[in-house]
């Protein structure tokens, strides 16, 4: 059997943290095996559906790196097509017409929450003859479900979850305007798109009872199950925003990799061994849903951040110029020129272990990118206002060396400290003020070396005038 997994998502918003850990799972099951993973936008709810949350989750699985191997469907435009279907079940007895009105369901409702029974149809409808029906109310359609006996779902994650079918009522198909309800259009959608197995939340576990029933109704070969727990927050409350509730753009916009989330996200619930760092070609590798703990995940933002500090180090510099190129742009509203792109190149190695995100490297590369004069932070103004003259004269210094490179400068800022009868520090800390702008940066030598001689003295002129 050739694998054929599915990422459906309601467009109602963005794609969030939940929806994203479910795709990677739908995605790396199928790459493992070989098969196709498909995308479904399941837009049925016309008033809260918008186009913006489809460009959302199209620009967050993109980014995530989550392709998609068809067209995606678009539920709401095959709409015709399952109430065609939903009506063949009327032929084979496998579906009615109810022709309860809202206020009658509205009292059998109370009646059994007065008597303390759970609240379903009672199926009054199942076995009338239509000719009973009053005048002027338009039914819905209702599966005719078995009522005796019991479900058994062989899910993947959660073993066997069994069902007794009394407990299952006679769902609606198409409402009494025709429209194909949602539990029809996943099972029809489903099955025309040749899903083998519907891997999501466990909070659709109920679901795959009563829609195994309506595969079975229709005579349809019923798709593998693995209904995956649900992400909490570090508390073990229900994840909410102030967790990390999030959408995809949001990580995108906080400076993480998306090799750093495609592997955060495939540990929240999955595991190999002890191994923590995973790369996508690894997990291909290993993955399987069989795996899959049944205990629901703590999400952590710290640990997160951690993992993504991790795969920046471990980014080629060349790469991570490109992705930091527009970040720094934004930030210097113009664009980077050769010289600059030429100094971040020979840079990124000392920068990248100082930073945990994107922005941060971004932040932290501008010492390369910015034009004179610079504009100093306090702590800087500080420090080069206490050494000026020992500033001016460490200048001076520099300016007589005969090669500038990295161990040479550090060489003659160490013989003039030593000639002035100061600690390295009282010369090194206005000197790196005066060239960076600031008291923090990477290796003071390294950034004079790769800066070259003419702008690094021109900083240290322009920071002493």
């Amino acid at each position: 059997m050739s694998v054929v997994t599915r990422f459906a998502p309601s467009p109602t918003g963005f794609l969030h943290i939940g929806g994203a850990r479910t795709a990677l799972f739908n995605w790396l099951f199928a790459r493992h095996h070989g098969g196709r993973f498909l995308l479904r936008i399941e837009d049925t709810d016309r008033e809260r559906s918008t186009q913006a949350a489809v460009d959302a989750i199209f620009d967050g699985l993109s980014w995530l790196g989550l392709d998609w191997d068809e067209p995606p469907v678009m539920q709401f435009a095959r709409a015709a097509h399952h109430a065609e279907v939903a009506r063949t079940l009327l032929e084979t007895g496998n579906a009615y017409h109810c022709y309860c009105s809202p206020e009658e369901l509205t009292a059998m409702r109370e009646e059994q929450k007065a008597k303390g029974l759970p609240m379903r149809y009672d199926g009054r409808w199942r076995d009338r003859d239509p000719s009973e029906a009053p005048a002027g109310v338009k039914p819905v359609l209702r599966l005719k479900a078995p009522r005796e006996g019991e479900t058994v779902i062989r899910d993947h994650v959660q073993g066997d979850v069994t069902f007794a079918n009394a407990q299952l009522d006679d769902m609606i198909l198409l409402r009494a305007d025709g429209t194909p309800t949602y539990m029809l259009s996943v099972v029809v959608d489903d099955h025309d798109m040749g899903i083998t197995h519907v891997i999501r939340g466990d909070d659709h576990l109920t679901n795959a009872a009563r829609q195994t029933a309506l595969y079975r109704a229709f005579g349809w070969a019923v798709p593998e199950f693995a209904h995956i727990p649900l992400i909490h927050g570090p508390d073990g409350a229900k994840l909410s925003k102030r967790h990390g509730a999030l959408g995809a753009e949001a990580y995108r916009d906080m400076g993480i990799l998306p090799a750093a989330m495609r592997n955060y996200l495939l540990r929240l619930g999955w595991g190999h061994g002890d191994e923590e760092i995973i790369s996508t070609a690894q997990a291909v590798e290993w993955f399987d849903i069989d795996a899959v703990g049944k205990a629901p995940s703590r999400f952590d933002m710290v640990k997160l951040m951690s993992l993504n500090a991790h795969y920046l180090r471990e980014t080629a510099d060349d790469a991570l110029v490109e992705m930091v190129r527009p970040l720094m742009e934004k930030r210097l509203e113009a664009p980077l020129s050769e010289a600059v792109l030429a100094r971040l190149a020979r840079g990124m190695g000392g920068l990248k272990p100082r930073a945990k995100d994107l922005n941060e490297l971004a932040e932290g590369a501008l010492v390369y990118a910015r034009e004179r004069p610079l504009a100093f932070d306090d702590k800087a103004k500080a420090q080069i206002a206490e050494g000026r003259e020992l500033l001016a004269a460490a200048g001076a210094a520099l300016a007589a060396c005969d090669a500038w490179s990295h161990d040479r400068l550090e060489a003659a800022i160490r013989d003039f400290a030593e000639a002035k009868e100061v600690k390295l520090g009282k010369v090194a800390q206005p000197l790196r003020a005066a060239i960076t702008g600031s008291t923090v940066s990477p290796p003071l030598f390294e950034v004079m070396d790769i800066l070259g001689r003419d702008e690094s003295l021109a900083r240290i002129a322009a920071a002493t005038a």
